[in-house]
């Protein structure tokens, strides 16, 4: 029997029968079966077997010259016999290649196949089956080319929509103009947010008044496919029922997508007052833990195609799509849209966008950090430096999925490097693709400081192929602090006055300490060449009047270099 762990349908569009019958090249002709234009193929196959039912995985135009049919054929049940299994199998048609076997198609197969609905193709001699093969495959591309300039132009207008002022309502009418049908967004209470689009049986929402999630419909265009043919009072009747089955059927699909509500949110549930009872512990651990809701849901129903998905928020926020049909790739751009829903209701749902543009406004008036930290919420802060492993510079989408797993949004995406400030509780985890440097936990008045620190883990971790390094992760209490800051630091700029002028070998130093004097580890760190290198060092060298090959000076010096 076919193998029904194979996927019924191919990746690609299947092609209508009508399609392949239109291709003067092939001359081709229906002369048995159904002549329905939702007849669909999703690959041709050849066999001469008796019995194809084996090698046949369903949707498949078969492709036979008759090799298999015996003298006595049409005097016996064969030919029903044939048909049935085909169609058992799951094919949706049959082309016979008339010659060199056979002069005609042999009318106890046509009669067959009408008994069948099984479509009958004759297949002239000047046409090869490989002709009908590659006709069928060139057909499929065609609609995969097609369905991916149609979901690519969607992505783009879905987009350009997001950026518009009023992002919400812009969305849903892309989307709902892209579908042919109506999109709605549902709050988390059930309650319509906004919605867009007509047709599909003009579904559009009720509100809270007609249950949770509820979506409606107009009589007219849900009266038409009631097929009543009483007074118009009972074609508005059946206008009405049809379109409160629809509004019912997308209600449960927006329930079933919908996150399970706290205890404590349920009217039903017992809450936690001194007054109310209090389940027993063995009552709550015979409850099995409840399932995970999934992320979307389709139905069909009076020939409208419903489906709900689940915004990725967290929230509750549901966004419902009724269409008249369900056309290749309107999953693909439904799904786009509901990503962009998602970004849009998380800043719709909380304040934290808004939060963090009000700080960077502030900043940009002049407010000093401190000031402006508790808008982002955290007195104590990480920053990290990263940049990707292979490849080129990192796109925003990797990038956000950088900033998603060490849990920030505060992302900066720098030609030569991206920065990410990082709540100080959090404690960063290497991730797969990148090369971190993290800063020591700091107040926002030390940013600046944290940033230098971040810096210079990253290109320690870079030199030691290490895929993340902490600044003073070791956590021991060092030389300087046993000494006061103010005069460390003051001994450090004397130290190192010579080298003040000049950044490039300040830099180069630092890294060539922390590095043991490994020359080619410093070029990697700096990103030149390890000649270069030695010529700063003996830059340093000659400036500092020094002998950088002792221990006590590079000690020195690297105590020096810690303070600045």
């Amino acid at each position: 029997m076919p193998d029904l762990t194979v996927p019924p349908t191919p990746p690609t569009p299947p092609v209508p029968l009508a399609a392949l019958l239109a291709r003067e090249d092939l001359g081709l002709r229906q002369i048995a079966g159904p002549s329905d234009p939702d007849i669909a193929i999703h690959w041709a196959h050849t066999s001469e077997m008796p019995d194809p039912y084996p090698y046949l995985l369903g949707g498949e135009l078969l492709l036979t010259a008759g090799v298999h049919i015996p003298d006595a054929a049409g005097s016996g049940t064969y030919f029903d016999d044939y048909v049935a299994r085909i169609v058992e199998a799951g094919g949706v048609a049959l082309g016979f290649g008339v010659a060199p076997v056979h002069d005609t198609v042999p009318r106890a197969l046509v009669a067959a196949c009408d008994h069948y609905d099984l479509p009958l193709l004759e297949v002239p001699p000047p046409t090869p089956f490989s002709r009908v093969a590659r006709a069928v495959w060139q057909l499929m591309a065609q609609a995969r080319l097609a369905e991916l300039r149609r979901v690519t132009e969607a992505q783009q207008s879905l987009a350009a929509a997001a950026s518009r002022p009023d992002p919400l309502p812009s969305v849903l009418r892309q989307l709902a103009q892209r579908v042919g049908g109506r999109a709605v967004l549902f709050g988390p209470d059930g309650t319509e947010i906004a919605g867009a689009g007509r047709g599909a049986g003009a579904v559009g929402a009720t509100g809270a008044g007609r249950g949770a999630g509820a979506v409606g419909a107009t009589g007219a265009a849900a009266g038409g496919r009631t097929g009543s043919t009483g007074t118009g009072t009972e074609a508005g009747r059946g206008a009405e029922a049809s379109g409160a089955e629809v509004r019912e059927a997308l209600a449960e699909l927006v329930r079933v997508v919908r996150p399970p509500a706290a205890p404590a949110s349920s009217p039903t549930s017992p809450t936690a007052s001194p007054t109310s009872p209090v389940s027993t512990p063995a009552s709550t651990d015979s409850t099995p833990p409840p399932r995970p809701a999934p992320t979307s849901a389709t139905d069909t129903v009076s020939g409208i195609h419903l489906a709900a998905y689940a915004l990725g928020t967290g929230q509750g926020f549901v966004l419902g799509v009724a269409a008249p049909q369900r056309a290749p790739g309107d999953h693909t751009i439904a799904s786009v849209a509901a990503v962009l829903l998602s970004l849009l209701t998380g800043a719709h749902q909380s304040r934290t966008g808004a939060d963090r543009s009000s700080a960077l406004v502030r900043l940009l008036l002049g407010a000093p950090p401190e000031d402006v930290a508790s808008l982002l919420g955290g007195d104590r802060w990480l920053v990290v430096h990263a940049l990707p492993d292979a490849g080129p510079a990192p796109d925003p989408v990797a990038t956000s999925a950088l900033g998603a797993a060490l849990g920030s949004a505060l992302i900066d995406l720098a030609p030569d490097v991206v920065r990410v400030l990082v709540p100080g509780d959090r404690e960063p985890a290497p991730q797969s693709g990148w090369t971190l440097g993290v800063s020591a936990p700091v107040a926002p008045e030390d940013w600046s400081a944290a940033d230098k620190q971040a810096a210079r883990a990253l290109a320690r971790a870079r030199a030691t192929r290490t895929p993340l390094v902490v600044h003073g992760a070791s956590g021991r209490a060092g030389l300087a602090d046993l000494l006061p800051h103010d005069a460390a630091e003051e001994h450090a700029r004397t130290l190192l006055a010579p080298l003040a002028a000049h950044p490039a070998l300040v830099e180069t130093l630092r890294t060539w300490l922390s590095l043991h004097g490994s020359w080619d580890r410093t070029a990697v760190a700096l990103a030149v060449h390890r000649n270069t290198v030695r010529q700063r060092i003996a830059r340093c060298a000659a400036l500092l009047e020094s002998d950088l090959d002792d221990p006590d000076v590079r000690m020195e010096l690297w105590f020096g270099l810690r303070q600045l």
